[in-house]
């Protein structure tokens, strides 16, 4: 049982208040899921030819300041850092393959509970043009607040409350799960077929940090995607694949999209404005949002992808 809301606003001048808004909906989802709570951001898009990085490390005195001057002088890239709560922001113009390479080569030594070595790895949270991914254990008021969210603004966020089920409550289990460039999901539910999707994928290449089925559908919409789908047409295969019950949603560039599956058992509620559209697990976390009384509200109906913004 967990919380998942979603907020795009289609009004400029309402992009300023987003954070403040989106706060009491992300909150008020705290009774589905006090373990961990995550959230995407889009805001702040960069330049051409320019990639950001979200990326979270377990250490809380790793100095992102340095990572920043190695890689700079590693690539030979323009590299800027932003440190937000225990995430960074990193923004370069180097290949997002190179990137992604080098993190993936720096192993942090450190040691556990009984004394015995470790190696921890930096963890890439999301990248693309625009989002910026923050997740952590705890409540969603702590999380929110860590990582100064409350006066952000931006054009839509969506984000998640977690009651552990599949795997153990981590950082790394907390959602949204990356599912492309500017892509990510979070989800409410439990799918019955994950290991076996799973294996399906690893066979396609693709390396899981975590045991939650929930990273395991963000990886299946990555290799639809990189194979050329569109959203829509991942999300159909995805109905047709994934078995179980839930109700996901996928935050994009341009909005955000949301799928329940073929039984729909999953609470979910939509809500729109000529203002804003809302989703969320349960209609109290869209309550307040200004105009709520007047919004157009239903239930998503079974099977039946419904996406705002470009495809």
């Amino acid at each position: 049982m967990c919380g998942i809301v979603g907020l795009y606003l289609k009004k400029p001048e309402l992009q300023i208040q987003l954070g403040k808004l989106f706060k009491p909906m992300l909150v008020e989802m705290r009774s589905r899921g006090p373990d961990s709570a995550g959230i995407a951001i889009y805001r702040d898009q960069v330049k051409l030819g320019q990639t950001k990085f979200s990326l979270a490390h377990i250490d809380p005195n790793f100095s992102w300041k340095k990572l920043g001057n190695d890689l700079a002088a590693s690539l030979q890239c323009d590299v800027s850092i932003k440190v937000v709560g225990t995430h960074c922001i990193l923004i370069t113009d180097a290949q997002e393959d190179l990137i992604k390479k080098y993190l993936d080569a720096i192993k942090i030594e450190q040691y556990d509970a009984s004394n015995k070595k470790i190696y921890k790895k930096i963890s890439i949270v999301g990248s693309g043009k625009s989002i910026e991914i923050f997740k952590e254990t705890g409540s969603p008021e702590k999380v929110y607040e860590q990582f100064n969210l409350t006066q952000s603004s931006g054009t839509h966020m969506i984000g998640h409350t977690r009651m552990a089920t599949e795997s153990a409550v981590t950082t790394a289990g907390a959602h949204p799960f990356a599912t492309g460039e500017d892509l990510c999901l979070v989800h409410n539910g439990s799918l019955s077929n994950h290991n076996i999707i799973r294996r399906d994928l690893e066979r396609e290449g693709t390396i899981f940090q975590t045991e939650n089925d929930t990273e395991v559908a963000g990886a299946y919409l990555t290799w639809k995607l990189r194979s050329g789908y569109t959203l829509r047409q991942a999300l159909e295969d995805a109905i047709r694949d994934l078995d179980g019950f839930y109700t996901f949603c996928i935050g994009t560039k341009d909005g955000f999209a949301v799928v329940r599956d073929p039984i729909a058992c999953k609470h979910a509620v939509l809500a729109e404005t000529d203002k804003w559209v809302a989703m969320a697990t349960e209609f109290r976390a869209i309550a307040k949002l200004p105009g709520a009384e007047n919004a157009e509200i239903w239930e998503p109906e079974p099977s039946t992808i419904y996406i705002w913004g470009e495809e």
